[in-house]
């Protein structure tokens, strides 16, 4: 399942399956040992920022290499990691850890990211322009998608300057550039000493199809017409400017200092994987490599240590998604209660028996009531409800005998669990029958509430007020929000939704990352329905 991980991803790398991820891309913190890395402020970024410069650049590589291990591992055999790094720890990077755990022979390419134009401080000193990108494989079989890019205007203009019904074209030799080419007259025309390039019935067939240019003169050479229309672009290169960085108005811009642009990751990941393939970002900052893999119908896994990562990467997401959009979930240290309960059911089914050790059943319909197993093989039913009733109990008991009889008649002689049974919360009466199946029966059913299993979070609050500022020059409505949130774990941001489609539950953030939970907008004539969500750190 598509999923973001809050939490440090040394933890979670070494959890994964080895060789189940199909492209890796990080942009881990540069070793500037400045306190502008520290981009969220949370205390988990904080804490990770001060442990991995409190020993230097040899305590930098060491930090990174440890993580870079668990990525090699979990690197399909055709799999490539993508490491954003900049000149400050760049040269360190790739010879202390890349080409000591890829190997040399595995380097693909140094990838030159001009980034941004010279300021005016690059009259004191050369100006950094760029960042690099090493690109390694896992082996010598990897997958590789060549990638071209829209042909430079002035090329066009020069080369593709003859024109006919068919559109823009350029003209090429038919001729054999050595001795040993095809000798033969075609329509009075002839080759020169080095013969045609291709055979008779080759040259008929092109020019059957217009591609053939016929000179006014019998004397000169015939040409092949190369179309614009059917030139795939440029081959990209080892340098890439022709990708800007967010501009301050950009539409994707979120607020994040250090935010790529999406076009960024989608030529990365276009080149190194295909659909269907598996992406990981380890370090998901504002979320691009994710929204990005999401869009390329590539599955993915999205970790950062930072609350507010997780959850505007989270937001962003839901303001892509559509009818055909995969699902996702998010895994935090805590789980918002509304997020679970209203989950689709299939999905909520899923994740819950993962997480309490079982294996889902994946199977829509028809399965009894029984949704999974345990680990010791006995049944599992899941319920996305509060005070489950006493029919599920009694319902459950039989599915369970039905499931596995003999693993049935063995635990109820062992006075083992034949079955567990999931919920938010269960009613009195399910909790007596349990009881008058264990005593009268010997029939041990096991209740387990969502929160035995995931820690559920206590939702913050928020009170807004709103003050109508009048109209402006343009006959529109100025209207001030003013949110504010409370919560013991502490309020992290606001985003706001100024078109929420509420009959459809869709919160789609127009503002996705706001400090200070104030906004003002304005509004033309009519009905319009504003919604605001506060982010604690739980």
């Amino acid at each position: 399942m598509n999923q973001l991980i809050l939490g440090d991803n040394l933890g979670v790398l070494r959890k994964m399956d080895s060789e189940s991820i199909d492209l890796i891309y990080l942009d881990p913190p540069f070793f500037s040992n400045r306190n502008y890395e520290v981009i969220w402020g949370d205390t988990g970024e904080v804490r990770s920022f001060e442990d991995r410069f409190s020993g230097g650049i040899d305590h930098y590589i060491s930090w990174l290499k440890e993580r870079i291990e668990e990525m090699h591992r979990i690197l399909k055999p055709t799999g490539s990691i993508f490491l954003h790094c900049d000149w400050h720890a760049n040269a360190e990077i790739k010879i202390f850890v890349l080409n000591k755990l890829f190997g040399v022979n595995n380097f693909r390419g140094e990838i030159i990211w001009q980034r941004t134009n010279a300021h005016n401080d690059a009259k004191k000193k050369l100006a950094v322009l760029k960042d690099t990108i090493w690109f390694y494989s896992k082996s010598s079989e990897f997958s590789y998608n060549p990638v071209y890019i829209e042909l430079d205007k002035k090329y066009v203009e020069d080369f593709y300057k003859y024109q006919d019904a068919k559109g823009s074209y350029s003209l090429g030799d038919l001729t054999n550039t050595k001795p040993g080419g095809y000798n033969y007259e075609y329509k009075g025309y002839k080759p020169n000493e080095n013969g045609w390039r291709c055979p008779v019935e080759t040259m008929q067939k092109w020019d059957n199809e217009g591609l053939i240019y016929f000179p006014p003169k019998i004397t000169q050479r015939l040409r092949f017409k190369r179309y614009l229309a059917t030139n795939k672009g440029m081959l990209v290169g080892d340098v890439w400017t022709d990708i800007n960085n967010v501009q301050s108005q950009a539409k994707e811009r979120i607020g994040y200092p250090t935010q790529k642009p999406e076009k960024l990751l989608q030529r990365i990941i276009e080149m190194a994987s295909n659909e269907g393939d598996t992406v990981l970002d380890p370090f998901v900052g504002g979320g691009t490599t994710i929204a990005a893999a999401a869009k390329l119908q590539r599955a993915w896994v999205g970790i950062d240590q930072s609350v507010q990562a997780v959850k505007v990467t989270e937001l962003r997401l839901y303001n892509q998604m559509d009818l055909f959009s995969e699902p996702f979930f998010t895994q935090l240290h805590k789980y918002d209660y509304d997020t679970l309960r209203y989950k689709d059911a299939f999905e909520f089914e899923a994740f819950i028996i993962t997480q309490f050790g079982g294996k889902a059943q994946n199977k829509k319909g028809g399965d009894k009531g029984i949704d999974g197993k345990s680990k010791e093989g006995v049944p599992i039913q899941v319920k996305r409800s509060d005070n489950i009733g006493v029919n599920v109990i009694k319902n459950f008991s039989v599915s369970a005998k039905q499931y596995d009889k003999i693993t049935f008649e063995k635990n109820i002689a062992d006075k083992q669990a034949i079955g567990y049974i999931i919920a938010f919360s269960f009613g009195k009466g399910a909790i007596q029958e349990v009881a008058r199946l264990k005593n009268d029966e010997n029939m041990i059913i096991k209740l387990v509430t969502v929160e035995e299993i995931i820690p559920i979070a206590k939702k913050p609050m928020i009170n807004v007020v709103i003050t109508d500022l009048g109209k402006d020059a343009k006959g529109l409505q100025q209207i001030q929000f003013v949110a504010t949130g409370n919560s013991a774990a502490g309020i992290e941001f606001y985003c706001w939704d100024f078109d929420y489609k509420e009959e459809a539950g869709i919160f789609k953030a127009e503002i996705l990352l706001d400090k200070q939970g104030e906004q003002m907008y304005k509004f033309k004539a009519g009905t319009h329905k504003v919604a605001v969500k506060v982010i604690d750190n739980d």
